[in-house]
């Protein structure tokens, strides 16, 4: 299979140009080694049998001795050989060279380093695959076109059918599923990654061992309050509902999905428009990538026919996880506002120089009005809140976007924006 681009090259181009080494981070099958090797121009693997035994002997004698080749190596499952991150760290310190180095390796082994490795050693953090880098999204609209001229949008048509959609969530964004020949198959890897994590993964993550019942019985539980406010007392009461478990027990196994990266919670945003008292400041529950939940549920594209509340709450993730790799370039940020009168935005995109955008998720054109209702009326908060308080003023949106899962495109008289998820890019 040839490589399908990745959003993240360019991130990592410029990470070579600006570091001596660049550790790529993200959840297991997400495509770090792919991307990484489209770089290297010679490679070290510590998980090559017929090479391991050798490399690790040299990694744990004398480490330098593996930086000597063609620049930029990669080093695959560099945390098999901890000794090289200060060899790295060292030579770049020594050379005051960039672009030499690319550490990849699985996210469930930690690694304890005697050094940072800062403004040495620089992280970038990659997810799996987006709507666009998967070539189910026409990428019509480029979000950062929108941010840098909206004036100029006038309206796109997405090829990507709610079948689609269905069966993009639970299928995820994990490259190596694109590859295989029947849906069957693709559909597969993600409930295998599911498996692993649980059997295998949440106890090598600290070395630490757990029930993979217990794992399952938790990511099930979040599952079902994916892209809620639930609190940690509602998910555990539901896990204890089938297991014996304490809450120091269950925030170990959280934390260790946290570690895996494959549970990623969604800050609220809290601007002054109401007391305090009033905007919710708790998380809201979210996975890295939708075909975990659905994993996790047990459930294929075809149950969605019946159940489309869940669809919505699957699709909300789905949108997430594409929102963060669209604005990963400029440094975008995802949180959410919601207060007590049931005011709310889905998200908040920050972008690191300032601008935002207020968001909202409706798989079907139904739910667009009240939206974008929602979002209008946030921005009215905000223009009341700078008329009392004019010498804080709060910046309005530069974008109101409705995200859905149809057909059309299109601005509305009030300024916001729908745009289907299958016309999305960066």
């Amino acid at each position: 299979m040839d490589y399908m681009r990745r959003i993240a090259d360019d991130r990592l181009a410029l990470k070579l140009e600006s570091f001596g080494a660049t550790l790529i981070l993200g959840p297991k099958g997400c495509g770090k080694t792919t991307t990484g090797k489209r770089f290297a121009k010679s490679v070290v693997e510590f998980q090559d049998e017929d090479q391991r035994d050798n490399l690790l002997m040299i990694a744990n004698t004398k480490p330098s001795d593996l930086l000597k080749g063609k620049k930029p190596i990669l080093f695959d499952e560099w945390q098999d050989a901890p000794k090289i991150w200060g060899a790295i760290r060292k030579d770049v310190d020594d050379t005051g060279e960039v672009g030499q180095y690319i550490l990849t390796g699985s996210s469930a082994a930690s690694v304890d380093t005697p050094h940072t490795g800062a403004l040495r050693i620089s992280r970038m953090k990659m997810y799996p695959m987006s709507l666009f880098e998967s070539g189910e999204s026409n990428g019509e609209v480029s979000l950062t076109g929108l941010f840098n001229d909206p004036d100029s949008f006038d309206g796109c048509r997405s090829d990507l059918s709610i079948d689609g959609i269905k069966f993009a969530i639970c299928r995820g964004g994990w490259p190596g599923s694109l590859n295989r020949k029947t849906e069957r198959a693709r559909l597969a890897v993600a409930k295998d990654l599911f498996t692993q994590t649980c059997e295998v993964d949440i106890s090598k993550i600290d070395n630490v061992k757990r029930n993979p019942v217990w794992a399952n019985t938790i990511l099930r539980s979040y599952s079902r309050n994916l892209c809620s406010l639930a609190e940690t007392k509602t998910i555990l009461a539901d896990v204890t509902a089938t297991c014996e478990m304490s809450r120091q027990t269950y925030g170990d196994y959280i934390s260790g999905f946290e570690k895996l990266m494959m549970i990623e919670d969604i800050e609220a945003w809290n601007p002054a428009i109401r007391s305090k008292t009033s905007i919710r400041s708790s998380k809201k529950r979210n996975f890295v990538d939708p075909s975990i939940a659905a994993a996790a549920l047990g459930v294929s594209p075809e149950y969605f026919s019946k159940d489309y509340k869940t669809l919505g709450f699957l699709f909300e993730c789905l949108c997430i996880r594409d929102l963060k790799i669209y604005s990963s370039a400029n440094g975008g940020r995802i949180s959410y506002y919601r207060d007590r009168f049931n005011l709310e935005a889905d998200a908040v995109l920050h972008l690191e120089d300032g601008r935002y955008a207020l968001i909202e998720f409706k798989l079907g054109q139904s739910g667009v009005e009240e939206g974008a209702r929602h979002l209008c009326e946030i921005e009215g908060l905000i223009k009341e809140h700078n008329k009392k308080e004019e010498q804080v003023p709060l910046k309005l949106p530069d974008l109101k976007i409705v995200i859905t899962g149809a057909q059309y495109g299109y601005a509305r008289p009030d300024g916001v924006y729908v745009i289907p998820i299958g016309c999305l890019r960066d």
